[in-house]
C-alpha cells in the first residue's frame, strides 16, 4: 500500500473513532440543542435544507450536460477545450455527491437507527435495520454526508480555503441536531462519508488526468496548482 492510500486509511480510522466516541453523549447533546432559545432553533430550520442532495446532482449534473452540449456545438477549439474542463469539474462535484448520497443511503437502510424524535418512546440508541421509513434513518446524516460532499470538493479544489469549507459544512451539520432530525454522531457520520467521497473521488479523477494531478507525494491537487496550461 502507498503511502498516500496508507496514510488516508489512517485518517479514516481515525474519523471512525471520533464518531464512536460522540455516540455516548448524543441524548444529551440532542435534548440540548433541541432546547435552545427558539429564535436559533427557527434560523437553524431555515438554513437547515441547504444540505439536500437532490439540488446538488441536479445542479451537477445540469452543468455536465451544458458543457457537453457548448463543447459540441461550438466550433472554436480554444472554446470547446474549455467547455471539457467545465465538464469535468461538474462531472467531480456530480460523481462525489453522487457517491455520498449512494453510501449514505445504503448505510441508513442497514442500520435503521431510530431519529431523535422517537427518542422518548425508543431511546437514542434503537436499530431497526431494513426499514424505509424516514424515522429509522437517522444514521448517518443525510443533509451532513452532502455537505460534506459539496464543500469537501471543494476543499479538494481550493486547499488554502478548506477551513472555511469545513466550517460551512460544520455549520449545516450542526443545524440537523438542533432542529432534531439528527443526532450529533449522525452528523459526523455523514460528514465524514461527504469528505471521504470527495477525496476519493479526488485520487480517481487524478489518476485519469482530469481536474486534478497527483504531487510528488501522491495526492491529489487541482491541476491549476501546477506550472502548466494543461486544461482541467
Amino acid at each position: 500500500m502507498n503511502k498516500p492510500i496508507s496514510s488516508s486509511v489512517w485518517l479514516l480510522l481515525g474519523a471512525i473513532l471520533l464518531v464512536v466516541a460522540l455516540v455516548p453523549f448524543d441524548p444529551h447533546l440532542s435534548q440540548s440543542a433541541q432546547a435552545l432559545p427558539e429564535p436559533f432553533v427557527a434560523f437553524n430550520a431555515r438554513i437547515t435544507d441547504f444540505g439536500t442532495f437532490a439540488w446538488m446532482i441536479y445542479g451537477s449534473a445540469t452543468l455536465v450536460i451544458i458543457a457537453y452540449i457548448l463543447a459540441r456545438v461550438v466550433s472554436s477549439h480554444g472554446f470547446a477545450e474549455k467547455a471539457r474542463a467545465a465538464r469535468r469539474l461538474s462531472l467531480y462535484f456530480l460523481v462525489t455527491i453522487g457517491t455520498a448520497s449512494a453510501v449514505v443511503h445504503i448505510l441508513k437502510f442497514f442500520i435503521g437507527r431510530a431519529r431523535p424524535e422517537a427518542f422518548s418512546d425508543l431511546g437514542a440508541y434503537s436499530l431497526t435495520p431494513f426499514a424505509s421509513e424516514w424515522l429509522f434513518q437517522s444514521f448517518p446524516s443525510g443533509h451532513s454526508a452532502a455537505v460534506g460532499s459539496f464543500f469537501g470538493a471543494f476543499a479538494m479544489l481550493a486547499p488554502r480555503l478548506r477551513i472555511l469549507f469545513a466550517l460551512g459544512a460544520l455549520t449545516i451539520g450542526v443545524t440537523r441536531v438542533v432542529v432534531g432530525a439528527h443526532y450529533p454522531s449522525d452528523v459526523a457520520a455523514g460528514l465524514l462519508v461527504g469528505l471521504w467521497s470527495a477525496l476519493m473521488i479526488a485520487f480517481l479523477f487524478a489518476r485519469q488526468n482530469w481536474v486534478f494531478r497527483l504531487d510528488d507525494k501522491g495526492w491529489p491537487r487541482p491541476k491549476t496548482q501546477f506550472p502548466t496550461h494543461e486544461n482541467v
